[in-house]
């Protein structure tokens, strides 16, 4: 190793702060044109496919710049990117930016910040937990519940299972963040036929396995048995189990009997989860309150922000009632990380993740800005834009509606008449890869039981009655050409 003195390289050290510098003023007229466009573009551009060859090129050497790199980005999002903030994506369940939340995450992104320990980013970190509090109030969740923000419901999810498996061992006398799994019994999971496939997915990275899920289902659409639940409660004896409770199903919106089935597992040894990704905002209007009452006696809880709070992807939260057990789920230790007693906060140690962005600023700058009132005008206005869409259904001779609209997604089809069910199946499956090919609409097609839907999902405070409109009539004309059998 030799002592060789080198000088500074003048393009890092200077000309990279010349085109940060220039940045400002290049990016405002981009972020002025994108968010102006919103309402206007395509939501999923037809040639994408195409578009996107221009990215099959080697690594440049050198590179073209910061603006010209913008400026190739800004085209190709034009030609080939979807318009998921925009207010015609239905599909899965997206909502859009707030102008508080939009203007905070682009200041979170700027600032670079860090929300890993109190010491890498105090008004972060604070801001995150001040903004899980208001969550727990917009929510009725107990404020002495521990919340943590996560990239979205699947690792909410994941927080709140760790949680669990973390108590199933305890109450079997062992610590399954230290010993793992093997050679242990199969940890007990029961739900219903609601469960989305995040919850596998979990249970899958924790060691449980997808498959020793045990689903108990009345009907194909997936409504809980609850006689064949509580029995298969009963034959544990005693014996830890976790519970699933789900509020919100993707394909028609409909909600186990929350209050019934907390009420039931809490009679036996378990841990209660609710995965309420989009469906715990039905606690915010009194129009839809009744679904999840009973939620705050569960033992953890999940929601997605960026679905109705219409904060930024990615952003989700996880409430879980015993902090310790999160704590000792998650324990993360070093000789250079803060120590585990330390009284200000390592958020990093209760999650997944150590490396976090700053969600909180998104969060806490919508609520801030607009308040639980603001919050519930904008879940009203979507619940009222699918009941719209659900009447111009009911209405239309050559449309069907497939079940009770409960919450924001509205199950139809397309029926011209005169086919039998398996030919309506095939007519729709082509009907939904023709829409999404046209471009105008982003919207998915799914299963309701054994009959293929539309489950367009309402969730972004762009979405006006109008696009509802014009929605319903693109299908019908894109329906028209296709044949009927």
């Amino acid at each position: 190793m030799t002592n060789e003195k080198r000088n500074e390289d003048p393009w890092v050290t200077l000309e990279l702060r010349k085109e940060a510098g220039e940045l400002a003023r290049e990016i405002g007229g981009i972020l002025e044109k994108a968010i102006n466009g919103l309402d206007h573009r395509l939501a999923l551009p037809p040639n994408s496919e195409q578009e996107l060859s221009e990215l099959e090129e080697a690594l440049p050497e050198a590179g073209s710049g910061m603006r010209q790199a913008l400026q190739r980005l800004v085209s190709l999002n034009e030609r080939a990117g979807a318009n998921t903030g925009g207010p015609k994506s239905f599909h899965f369940v997206i909502g859009g930016s707030t102008p508080a939340a939009l203007g905070a995450d682009l200041l979170a992104t700027a600032c670079d910040t860090l929300t890993y320990t109190w010491v890498t980013s105090p008004l972060g970190v604070m801001m995150e937990l001040k903004a899980l509090s208001w969550l727990r109030e917009l929510f009725g969740l107990p404020q002495s519940w521990t919340g943590v923000m996560v990239t979205g419901a699947t690792m909410a999810n994941f927080v709140g299972l760790a949680a669990g498996r973390q108590w199933w061992g305890e109450q079997l006398g062992f610590d399954v963040s230290e010993t793992g799994l093997s050679g242990k019994p199969q940890i007990p999971v029961l739900t219903s036929g609601f469960v989305h496939a995040a919850t596998r997915k979990c249970l899958a990275m924790q060691g449980v396995g997808r498959d020793n899920l045990q689903v108990f289902s009345r009907d194909d659409v997936g409504r809980i048995d609850l006689p064949a639940f509580t029995t298969a409660l009963d034959e544990l004896d005693g014996a830890p189990a976790l519970v699933v409770v789900n509020a919100g199903e993707v394909n028609a919106g409909e909600f186990d009997p929350v209050e019934e089935m907390i009420e039931i597992a809490r009679q036996h040894n378990t841990w209660i989860h609710v995965d309420g990704a989009f469906g715990l905002f039905a606690r915010v209007s009194p129009r839809t309150e009744h679904l999840v009452r009973g939620v705050e006696r569960a033992d953890s809880v999940t929601v997605d922000g960026h679905k109705w709070l219409n904060v930024p992807y990615d952003s989700g939260y996880s409430f879980v009632r015993d902090h310790n057990l999160m704590a000792r789920a998650f324990r993360y230790t070093a000789d250079y990380l803060p120590a585990e007693d330390d009284p200000r906060p390592t958020i990093g140690a209760l999650v997944p993740e150590s490396s976090r962005r700053g969600r909180s600023f998104a969060v806490w700058a919508t609520l801030a800005a607009y308040g639980r009132e603001g919050q519930r005008r904008i879940v009203e206005h979507t619940l009222d834009l699918a009941q719209h869409l659900a009447g111009l259904v009911e209405e239309a001779p050559d449309m069907e509606l497939m079940n009770k609209v409960e919450l924001n997604i509205v199950p139809f089809r397309y029926n011209p008449g005169g086919l039998s069910d398996t030919q309506l199946d095939e007519l729709n499956q082509n009907l939904g890869i023709r829409v999404l090919a046209d471009g105008r609409f982003l919207v998915g097609t799914s299963k309701l039981g054994k009959r293929t839907i539309f489950r367009p999902a309402f969730s972004n405070w762009r979405t006006r009655k109008e696009d509802v409109d014009e929605f319903l009539a693109v299908v019908r004309e894109l329906g028209r050409q296709l044949p009927d059998k």
